[in-house]
């Protein structure tokens, strides 16, 4: 991991001490064990699970375990947790919190997807910030963790009601906030918008985290500049370039790392999921390789094998001869 230098925290989220303002946003089929751990060691600043299911804990479904998993290295740790009703989150939160035992309880009001939101989840729950501050409530009244949220700047551009949400929050316990430039029915099209972050930053007295196309180190400066933001988090743009947690652009990365980097990354991938682990890891492989000159035939080939050794083969050979 890399050494932490500074002798102060950089943000405090309650009682947590941050170290470090870059931070690796949370990703359904993302933001694994393996992927947080990488990241983490190369300098995001804390680790946020995969979106847990609060009716999968509820019913006790065999897949959600394994999307909270951590090591202790991957410290402070905060446990995303995603549904639709203030109870619901309260009892799942009761049964998973003190197994997992995570820092930071952090709350979905952000996510897009379609199966989400028709529940009344995630980014659905902006168009109530009734129930959002219900929630809060709820969740600091019950727990000594800090509880914080990820949330977009509205359902549409009719609803652009991120001062309210994020107000409704703070009033009710919410510990820091994390702001995507973007409306739900935006997506992750269009430019997102910083502008409502700075907004935000000085409306609210908790510490609000920049995101929204951060693809390189210019722009990890800009957004602090324009927006005053306590941290930046960091998505799509990480998959292929881990290293910008090390302020690092994908070029300026030496191919011995990146070769280095798909080799650990994949052993990793196949002790955390097994033999699934190799399917699991193509679209971090194709990520990785999406600055090289492969032709799409071997590249294909690559991509749809199943057999690890055929794969740990085929990137030694091509490094060996790239470097």
């Amino acid at each position: 991991m890399r050494e932490q230098i500074a002798d102060k925290p950089t943000l405090m989220v309650g009682t947590v001490p941050i170290y470090g303002d870059l931070i690796l946003a949370p990703m359904d089929g993302i933001t694994d064990l393996p992927f947080r751990g990488l990241c983490r060691r190369l300098g995001s600043a804390m680790s946020v699970t995969e979106f847990i299911n609060t009716l999968d804990v509820l019913e006790h479904h065999p897949r959600y375990p394994k999307r909270h998993a951590f090591e202790p290295y991957h410290r402070p740790l905060s446990l995303q947790l995603l549904g639709d009703q203030p109870e619901q989150i309260l009892q799942a939160a009761l049964q998973l919190v003190p197994q997992v035992q995570p820092d930071i309880i952090d709350i979905n009001l952000g996510c897009q997807s379609k199966n989400v939101v028709s529940r009344g989840a995630g980014a659905a729950l902006l168009k109530t910030p009734e129930a959002i501050a219900a929630i809060f409530s709820l969740m600091r009244e019950n727990f000594p963790q800090p509880i914080t949220a990820k949330i977009r700047l509205g359902w549409d551009e009719d609803t652009l009601n991120y001062l309210e949400v994020a107000q409704a929050a703070q009033e009710n316990g919410c510990a820091m906030l994390a702001v995507h430039g973007r409306t739900r029915n935006q997506a992750f099209r269009s430019q997102a918008r910083w502008e409502p972050i700075r907004e935000l930053k000085q409306a609210l007295t908790i510490p609000v985290i920049g995101n929204g196309d951060v693809r390189t180190v210019a722009d990890i400066e800009r957004i602090q500049s324009i927006t005053g933001c306590d941290a930046v988090m960091i998505g799509r743009a990480a998959v292929g370039n881990p290293w910008i947690f090390s302020r690092m652009d994908r070029h300026e990365v030496p191919p011995q790392t990146v070769h280095t980097t798909i080799l650990t990354h994949l052993q990793a991938m196949l002790q955390f999921y097994g033999e699934r682990g190799v399917i699991s890891f193509r679209k971090f492989l194709k990520a990785y390789l999406a600055h090289e000159n492969i032709p799409q035939e071997a590249l294909l080939s690559l991509l749809n094998s199943q057999d690890p050794s055929f794969i740990i083969h085929w990137v030694n050979d091509y490094y060996d001869h790239r470097e």
